[in-house]
């Protein structure tokens, strides 16, 4: 039989969302690679995905349901049938709704982001159960809200324009690790000449490569912003004309930033002044001038706020101006999904159930009235990946909760499980996507059958529906359906973009001018139709309406009996090999990752006695774990950073860094502070 090719979309949660081949040669997936004739992925996959296969048909995958039998958390299962497992599953969902629906809850996040089997038929299955909402916040909702207050949503520039750049801010961007292929256009810019300056507590692999690095403390990115603005606006290097014409509030911007001079930025930041001043001379003297801000700067606890004050600057140097200039977080808001007709959320039927914050997941499992009785957990590995684990932990601990687990693998979520159920990869069923780092739409085409029993999420919660007797034709859609759904769109962007043709090309462009300048001429998607330095939709919250500096509440250095207890700020950007904690059980990827460890400033390492290699426990009040030491240069004094997110069953001692991160949130969105945390680390004897 010859081989056949299909057209596939990477999964998971990157802002690259790569188009795909995948060679199947007698039903058997034998080849992936990255798509040739898509323009941002450009044939290439990142190490992870390139070994897709490996997870696939992977010897610990999950091919069956499964019923615990032992203690929860020993990872004890015995195999059931799919009946005997919907049946039961379907059977403790009725009589927790018939008592108080509010007591189930829906457990996902960003495992898989195509539409169909991560926001569609699940969420019309709760919708209707009217389960407690989940607020999805581990990742991005600070930055979302931050730029929704100045430049009316989650829109930016052409991330394919970057190798157009003369001068790139990497802004708590790794892209190395984490966006590769616009790695490969900031590359070709610095290649034309442009300078590329690295902003990050830690010297990434990124910013080794980096023309610059500004090594400021985390969490104090704003002030960083706010002493630029100062330094460009005293020595006038603005675009008054586009200031003028698409902005607003820019004098009161202007006499706020008055207070926040380059001196007290520096002293802020740790950085020196000549730092501050030399980076706005630049970025106010270089065009076109690109930011690229991640979402690192925003998980601590004045994340939503810096953001916000971040995104100001390009308008008030006119960077909007240029095809290659700007500022980028996420493009996800240029697509035009339907999402309420995806999600359903009518059928709730005027039902307004509480909303539970994802970074506070442990409080909820111990603390929540009423409490929460039943988890549905999918696309998701919270013990791992949630903040404060040892809370987590325990609320999965408890008896009295059913927990399902929907997964590829027995993550460190599954062993707590009472019913583990099979779910396919993305070779296995269909799926369409958008992305937050590009402006194209993909199809997802299964390649090879469902290995195993597996099911897709999608149909897991229509077997489900029909137990529950929920008889809306919406629940019958099939997967090609949703998908249908999706795209069903009236926005411009989306003009053209129909099934059929998308899933036989792989990938469609978004409908928008070739030279995509979006704001060139304004037409910002906020109320005003302009860039908002003064800020109404904040003000209508209680929010200080102008850009302010919102500073870490676990600030290393700061007068506090917390920072003297614990005198190391700490940060666990993604390890190369994983993403989230994707990939972590995978024993090539361990092997590329060595094993948990901690790196750590010289002069920090010496003060504590501690050597390269050495092991380490890094502790707080929260909680602690025992990692290996890498003393060397990358991060620098006062911060500690622990690559993650590795599973705990993984780890020395069943820890990971969510051992002794908060739950406290965000000033804007609820989002998780994970590097807003104080520690300190010392060597175990």
């Amino acid at each position: 039989m010859s081989a056949e090719i299909v057209r596939a979309a990477c999964p998971h949660d990157c802002p690259d969302t790569c188009g795909m081949l995948v060679t199947v040669e007698d039903g058997v997936a034998t080849k992936i690679q990255g798509d040739p004739s898509m323009p941002f992925t450009d044939g290439t996959l990142c190490t992870k995905v390139a070994y897709y296969l490996e997870r696939t048909y992977s010897p610990d995958r999950l091919l069956y349901p499964m019923r615990r039998v032992g203690p929860k958390g020993k990872g004890q299962f015995e195999r059931i049938t799919w009946d005997a497992a919907l049946d039961e599953i379907a059977a403790r969902l009725k009589a927790l709704a018939a008592e108080n629906p509010e007591t189930i809850l829906p457990c996902s996040y960003a495992g898989t982001m195509g539409m169909v089997q991560y926001s569609s038929m699940d969420r019309r299955f709760f919708h209707k159960l009217g389960a407690s909402l989940l607020d999805r916040t581990l990742c991005s909702t600070a930055g979302k809200f931050g730029l929704k207050a100045t430049l009316g949503g989650s829109v930016g520039m052409d991330p394919e324009r970057f190798d157009e750049s003369k001068l790139i801010l990497l802004w708590g961007a790794n892209p190395i690790v984490s966006n590769l292929h616009l790695w490969s256009r900031v590359q070709e810019a610095k290649r034309r000449g442009a300078k590329v300056i690295a902003i990050d507590p830690y010297r990434s692999l990124s910013a080794e490569k980096c023309s610059q690095h500004i090594a400021l403390l985390p969490g104090t990115d704003g002030a960083l912003a706010l002493g630029m603005m100062h330094v460009l606006i005293a020595e006038g290097m603005l675009d008054r004309d586009y200031i003028a014409k698409h902005s607003v509030g820019f004098e009161a911007l202007a006499q706020r930033v008055k207070r926040y001079t380059p001196d007290w930025a520096a002293q802020t930041c740790g950085i020196t002044r000549e730092e501050v001043v030399q980076l706005a001379r630049e970025y106010g003297g270089i065009r076109p001038a690109a930011i690229r801000l991640n979402y690192g700067m925003q998980r601590h606890t004045g994340g939503g706020i810096a953001a916000r004050t971040i995104a100001c600057l390009p308008a008030l140097v006119g960077a909007w101006r240029d095809a290659a200039g700007g500022i980028v977080l996420s493009t996800a808001d240029f697509y035009g999904f339907d999402h309420a007709a995806l999600e359903r959320a009518d059928l709730l039927a005027g039902r307004r159930p509480r909303v539970i914050n994802q970074s506070q997941l442990g409080d909820a499992l111990t603390t929540a009235q009423p409490p929460v009785r039943a988890m549905i957990v999918y696309n998701n590995n919270p013990v791992a990946v949630c903040p404060e684990s040892d809370k987590v932990i325990a609320g999965f601990s408890r008896d009295d909760l059913f927990t399902v687990v929907m997964d590829h693998f027995q993550t460190d979520t599954a062993d707590y499980a009472d019913i583990v159920l099979p779910a396919t990869t993305q070779l296995e069923h269909y799926d369409v996507h958008k992305s937050y780092g590009h402006l194209y739409v993909l199809a997802n085409n299964p390649a090879i059958a469902p290995v195993g029993e597996s099911l897709p999420n999608s149909e897991v919660f229509r077997r489900l529906a029909a137990r529950m007797g929920f008889d809306e034709p919406c629940f019958r859609d099939s997967d090609e359906d949703i998908c249908r759904t999706a795209l069903a769109s009236s926005k411009e962007a989306m003009r053209g973009i129909e099934w059929n043709a998308l899933k036989k090309a792989g990938w469609l462009k978004l409908g928008l001018p070739e030279r995509f300048t979006p704001f060139a001429a304004g037409g910002f998607p906020t109320a005003s139709g302009k860039c908002e330095f003064y800020s109404e939709w904040l003000e209508k919250q209680g929010v200080d309406p102008l850009p302010f500096y919102n500073p870490p509440v676990e600030a290393p250095g700061a007068d506090t009996e917390l920072a003297r207890k614990y005198p190391l700020a700490f940060i666990s950007p993604p390890a190369r090999h994983f993403l989230n904690s994707s990939f972590a059980n995978l024993a090539r990827f361990r092997e590329f990752e060595r094993e948990p460890h901690l790196d750590m400033h010289r002069s920090d390492a010496e003060r504590r006695g501690i050597r390269d290699g050495d092991l380490v426990r890094i502790f707080n009040d929260r909680g602690g774990y025992t990692l290996r030491a890498r003393v060397n240069g990358k991060p620098r004094p006062g911060v500690v950073v622990a690559p993650s997110v590795w599973w705990k069953k993984y780890s020395r001692d069943g820890g990971n860094a969510n051992n002794v991160t908060s739950q406290r949130t965000t000033d804007l969105g609820g989002g998780a502070t994970f590097y807003d945390c104080l520690v300190e680390v010392q060597k175990v004897a």
